[in-house]
């Protein structure tokens, strides 16, 4: 097995100290050490990264979804050379998708849906009423994406397309859902994802194909700090506190953060150690 000495970032989520005004303040927090990830059994995983246009295309969409333009920004400046240094290493590019069919032609994903085999039966939802359908539509005219939006917004998903950057190439990988991107790593061995993408508090962490399904499988789950933003909302937005927040908690409960320029450093050329044990 052949280990790839990357620095990484851990958060030392001990110990509280009881004399302190606020006891969390005596944890450890933020600390970075030199890991080895396995070249064999590691893969970069890119996610929803979803060409949505631009404010002019659908306003609404935009006004609804502010993180949109940091997405743009991060295709723009960070996925071209990101992609391209782990395109040239030993560790496999996979895809996860959703929000449309602009995928189903592509290799790699027919080749994740013959490896999946038939989806299972849809889970089983509980019975809806007056009541609950009336909260539902309050929510969507109230809390998110809002009555006025909500055309844009459908009109972005109906053609959803990749961001150009993100398209695969050749046969790379494509999943719709954890049981997919689980056959892709079964086939590959695959053990360890480092995940990209958008966004890390939410879609990365719990729509299909995302962090806390895959753990439930024994896949040690990573971020990549510069290659990720996060939902914020209007207290967190200037400080991007919801990413500080969503990296904090892939690295409690999931894996590590590691930092694009040391991470691309470490993979190019790729230095090989023996590994550990």
């Amino acid at each position: 097995m052949t280990a790839i000495r990357v620095p990484a970032w851990y958060y030392q989520q001990f110990d509280a100290d009881a004399t302190l005004d606020i006891p969390a303040e005596g944890y450890g927090g933020w600390q970075q050490t030199e890991i080895d990830i396995s070249a064999e059994h590691t893969a970069v995983v890119l996610m929803h990264a979803w060409d949505t246009g631009t404010p002019d295309d659908f306003p609404g969409w935009y006004r609804a979804v502010e993180y949109l333009p940091r997405a743009r920004e991060i295709a723009r400046t960070i996925l071209p050379d990101l992609l391209d240094t782990v395109r040239r290493s030993p560790l496999p590019l996979l895809h996860v998708v959703g929000g449309g069919d602009y995928y189903q032609d592509l290799p790699g994903y027919q080749r994740a849906v013959r490896l999946a085999g038939p989806d299972p039966d849809q889970p089983m939802r509980v019975d809806s009423d007056p009541i609950l359908e009336a909260l539902t539509a309050f929510r969507s005219e109230h809390v998110f994406v809002g009555g006025h939006n909500q055309a844009d917004v459908q009109r972005g998903f109906a053609r959803l397309g990749f961001m150009p950057v993100a398209r695969p190439v050749e046969d790379e990988g494509v999943a719709a859902n954890s049981r997919q991107l689980l056959a892709l790593c079964r086939e590959a061995g695959i053990n360890h994802l480092i995940y990209a993408g958008f966004a890390i508090n939410w879609c990365l962490l719990l729509s299909p194909g995302g962090m806390a399904d895959m753990s439930r499988h024994g896949i040690m789950c990573s971020a990549l700090r510069q290659a990720v933003t996060a939902v914020e909302n209007r207290e967190t937005a200037r400080q991007q506190l919801g990413k500080e927040n969503g990296l904090w908690r892939v690295a409690l409960a999931y894996g590590f953060v590691f930092d694009v320029p040391s991470f691309r450093q470490a993979l190019e050329p790729t230095p090989a150690l023996p590994a550990a044990g």
